[in-house]
């Protein structure tokens, strides 16, 4: 089922000055995707429909904040795809008119489900599992962010719409599916930088767990994550957080080099590689790419 067309995901090469010495930048533009269901959230969602369809159920379940992507992009795909969703919503003191993009979701017929941000905090444990599965036997529970071994399958395709030979290889982090489906399908030749938008994220800790039901064993794991780059500091102070400084640079981004970027995610990975790659002295030709990965409802 392709109800989206990734060749509009353009390779956009960035112009960049003589001080970036043997660097050829490119830019994967998975936010030209769809509007609504923007960059890696069609990736993320692709399989776990095509699942839905199979075993004839309703729609998805999930789960998300008040200004996730990810519920945005999953009431858009089911309402193309012909299924119902249900998004569960962080924070009891929210309504379908909190925001644009609560609102927007409740316009393409996802049911909202508003639960104590306490409650919100256990959905991942088994018994609350069980508990969703129960009422809604007929619905697919996806995690928040699409975070699950299809979502990562998902991602694993992105690597053929790439060159062949890449040397570095940016991406924003949030749950780590699009980075985990990504370093399978690399190259060991390429190096996988990873920009995680949470202070404090145990990157590849999480990552590892995610990679468990693809790789053999523990030193597989290992030799993969070996080739994992974590940019740890460039957060801007934490998630849904920034300051002048970024916005500046995003602002700049979209005049010089006709890239939008938003201030959650792809503003600050990009802000990283660009951070990095100034402080480079490459001897020899590089091709660097930076996947955009979407959300510029929230820009």
């Amino acid at each position: 089922m392709e109800l989206f067309e990734p060749s509009k995901s353009i390779l956009q090469e960035i112009k960049l000055d003589s001080k970036f010495r043997n660097v050829r930048l490119l830019v994967k533009r998975d936010d030209l995707i769809h509007p609504e269901v923007s960059g890696n959230k069609w990736r993320k969602l692709k399989y776990n429909i095509e699942l839905v369809l199979f075993q004839k159920k309703d729609g998805i379940l999930t789960f998300g904040g008040a200004y996730s992507n990810h519920l945005l992009a999953t009431a858009a795909a089911c309402k193309l795809a012909g299924l119902k969703s249900i998004g569960v919503v962080r924070g009891e003191e929210l309504t379908t008119d909190s925001n644009h993009n609560l609102k927007r979701c409740s316009e393409l017929g996802m049911e909202l489900k508003f639960i104590p941000r306490e409650e919100y905090d256990t959905r991942n444990e088994k018994f609350v599992q069980e508990t969703w599965k129960e009422e809604y036997p007929f619905y697919l529970l996806v995690p928040e962010g699409g975070s699950n071994y299809y979502g990562i399958v998902g991602c694993q395709e992105i690597r053929k719409e790439l060159p062949d030979e890449i040397d570095h290889l940016f991406v924003a982090q949030g749950t780590t599916a699009t980075s985990c489906g990504l370093l399978i399908g690399l190259s060991e030749n390429t190096k996988l930088h990873v920009v995680p938008v949470l202070k404090g994220f145990d990157a590849k800790g999480e990552m590892k767990k995610q990679l468990i039901p693809f790789l053999i064993d523990e030193e597989t794991i290992r030799e993969y994550l070996d080739r994992v780059e974590v940019h740890s500091e460039a957060h801007f102070g934490g998630y849904g957080k920034w300051n002048p400084e970024l916005v500046d640079f995003i602002s700049n981004c979209k005049e010089e080099y006709d890239l939008p970027l938003d201030k959650i995610y792809t503003g600050k990975a990009f802000h990283a590689v660009m951070q990095w790659l100034a402080k480079q002295d490459f001897q020899t030709p590089q091709t660097v790419v930076f996947l955009h990965t979407g959300g510029l409802q929230n820009g």
